[in-house]
């Protein structure tokens, strides 16, 4: 059981009617979160579905012979596990938790009961889902289309829509792995984006000193999410 004013810290709780948020409060957990745990597997049943308060989570597809690459990143304005209540149960991807915190947790017993009630939840799920398609939809067309340059802009735009800070604690090995790309790559990338004076990186802190400059420098992927997100999701401010 979690109190509410807890379970308001996530942006899909946040906008149910205060009976219902009461309700599921009392079938929650909190748990904390630490960079690089892994909360599910590929092909593993799920258990259980996170919302994330504090925490960030990446999506990562994982191949055959352990390389990576990000399909979406999943903050405080939604939740991981989505096959759970989309009646898959299983996932091909992997899901690591990319900056830590916290994160509330419902039961897949509960998630079930919840999602075939039919109420308020069940549309929120829905819309949330749609707008992560288009986060993964969009990755995969930015990875393709796009340098790493503007790939790892919108890597860090992303991240920083979800986070209260504009700073990140991750290296550049991480990031590469995230973004399916070479080390070499990404440090090459975020050297210019340090020369021009829009990131400072120092021993695996990010801290953006011009988001404004970083938006310039971004491809549209990253407004085409941003729109889809706002779209979908404007009622849950």
């Amino acid at each position: 059981m979690v109190a509410i004013e807890e379970a308001r810290r996530n942006r899909l709780l946040a906008a149910l009617p205060p009976a219902e948020l009461a309700s599921l409060a009392r079938q929650m957990s909190m748990e904390s979160l630490r960079l690089g745990d892994s909360i599910y597997e590929s092909g593993a049943p799920l258990k259980q579905v996170f919302f994330p308060t504090t925490s960030v989570i990446s999506l990562l597809y994982v191949m055959l012979d352990g390389s990576s690459a990000e399909i979406a990143v999943v903050g405080f304005e939604g939740v991981v596990g989505v096959s759970l209540f989309m009646g898959g149960n299983t996932t091909p991807s992997r899901a690591v938790v990319q900056s830590a915190g916290e994160s509330l947790v419902l039961s897949a017993k509960q998630v079930h009961d919840e999602f075939g009630r039919g109420g308020p939840l069940h549309g929120l799920l829905l819309r949330y889902t749609q707008a992560l398609i288009t986060q993964m939809a969009q990755t995969a067309v930015c990875n393709r289309h796009h340098t790493v340059d503007q790939q790892l802009c919108r890597w860090l735009l992303l991240s920083l829509d979800r986070l209260p800070s504009n700073e990140l604690l991750m290296t550049q090995q991480l990031i590469a792995d995230m973004l399916g790309v070479s080390r070499g790559g990404v440090t090459e990338a975020a050297g210019k984006l340090q020369a021009s004076g829009i990131i400072n990186y120092a021993r695996g802190r990010i801290t953006v000193l011009d988001r404004e400059a970083l938006e310039d420098a971004v491809c549209e992927c990253y407004d085409v999410v941003r729109k889809e997100y706002d779209r979908l999701l404007s009622a849950i401010a």
